[in-house]
């Protein structure tokens, strides 16, 4: 079972398509140690997974004038979210929430939050994954003096329990920013990319984007924006792909994915 998925782009493209919380995959050492029924498994999955961003990324790659370089986590987040702080910056601590999940969306207990536990799979998942999304970014850097990073995400209409800001607006996309790595340029490209999707917020319900914690806040040749699209727009209720929607939403990423390489040049 391979952890990740790193899908060669073009040599002259600093872009890097990132999908971190697509799959549904839990290895059998790991399903063992959660605590939760199958059904409950599956109706956690069901809330929590991105379903089906990895198809939009497919999408866009083939649609960009210049491929990108995509990155994707095979495994599912209920192993390790890749894109949470190991530590007590994470402000998702407080819901069991953070690199190794403790608790449900709706607050049931997920596994054991012992520290041998959260400590193997940090080490086993968490810490390897950090170190080949560093590892890219560091190569886009050397090949072309930068990384352009864009992170791909859904999320559902109705807000989850354990969302620490759910009362903000939940538009057809969110835009998430970085005040370090986000420059006015990307946010730009974003919103004209997507400028088919008449609904557009900015870090709401979701805010931030991710960067490798070796270049966080310190390294100006990263830059990096979050793309968070609601569900209901290219799934069913059922989380059946809707497959013209995703072809749609895959073209406008493409569409970013191009302006994302002449922007940072």
């Amino acid at each position: 079972m391979n952890p990740r998925t790193l899908i060669a782009g073009d040599a002259s493209s600093p872009v890097i398509l990132h999908v971190p919380h697509a799959s549904r995959t839990i290895p059998g050492e790991v399903r063992s140690s959660l605590t939760v029924t199958d059904d409950q498994l599956a109706a956690e999955l069901d809330e929590i997974t991105d379903a089906h961003t990895d198809v939009i990324a497919q999408h866009a790659a083939r649609s960009a004038g210049v491929p990108p370089w995509t990155l994707r986590n095979d495994l599912s987040r209920l192993v390790i979210d890749p894109e949470r702080f190991p530590d007590e910056r994470e402000e998702l601590n407080a819901v069991g929430r953070a690199a190794v999940y403790t608790r449900t969306c709706n607050g049931a207990v997920l596994r054991n939050a012992d520290n041998a536990t959260r400590d193997a799979l940090l080490d086993n998942y968490f810490h390897p994954y950090v170190a080949a999304m560093s590892d890219l970014v560091t190569d886009r850097i050397a090949a072309t003096g930068r990384a352009v990073i864009i992170d791909v995400h859904s999320y559902p209409t109705l807000p989850s329990t354990y969302e620490l800001h759910s009362d903000g607006p939940r538009p057809a996309l969110c835009i998430g920013t970085d005040p370090h790595h986000t420059p006015p340029w990307l946010i730009e490209a974003a919103y004209a990319a997507f400028s088919p999707l008449t609904d557009i917020g900015m870090n709401t319900p979701f805010g931030g984007t991710y960067v490798p914690l070796d270049r966080y806040n310190t390294d100006p040749h990263v830059y990096s924006v979050m793309i968070e699209l609601r569900r209901d727009q290219y799934h069913t209720e059922r989380s059946e792909l809707v497959d013209i929607a995703a072809e749609n939403l895959g073209a406008m990423l493409g569409r970013l994915v191009d302006a994302a390489d002449r922007g940072s040049r």
